[in-house]
């Protein structure tokens, strides 16, 4: 994204591309190993063992790279002033090393806030899909942006 966006850049409807991203053994097992060791995320013969059918990324890891891809594709060139929280995450298909994960934003709606009128809510779904164009996650949750004359 080469274009910094302000409240008012956002239309429903719109998606925006975030960029993707190439999943490694190495991280998976990193992550899992720091954040949630379950033996599935930590070794491929329990993955095998286990409902997900082979090593996985855990959800979280899914949603930090999300987070890192928002980051990129939208978040840091924009008037952007956090979130109020995710209201929903879905995960559909396990993540597996040598997976691309590509995500986007779609708009669903904007208001300005009666209480802070120097400030916007933007509410969105992100969607994760594999290098099939199978989705792997989704999550739902507003950000707030500055209005335009605000982020000036």
């Amino acid at each position: 994204m080469s274009t910094f966006r302000s409240f008012e850049d956002f239309e429903p409807g719109e998606i925006i591309a975030l960029g993707s991203k190439t999943v490694t053994r190495e991280e998976i097992i990193a992550f899992a190993a720091e954040f949630d060791p379950q033996p599935f995320h930590l070794d491929e013969a329990a993955g095998e063992a286990s409902l997900l059918g082979g090593l996985a990324a855990s959800g979280w890891h899914t949603i930090s790279m999300l987070m890192r891809l928002m980051c990129d594709g939208l978040l840091l060139n924009s008037s952007g002033k956090g979130s109020p929280g995710v209201e929903e995450v879905r995960w559909m298909r396990p993540v597996r090393p040598g997976d691309v994960l590509a995500a986007s934003a779609e708009v669903i709606s904007s208001r300005v806030l009666n209480s802070r009128p120097e400030l916007g809510m933007v509410d969105f779904l992100f969607t994760v899909v594999d290098q099939t164009g199978a989705t792997v996650m989704t999550q739902r949750n507003k950000i707030l942006f500055a209005r335009r004359e605000a982020a000036q």
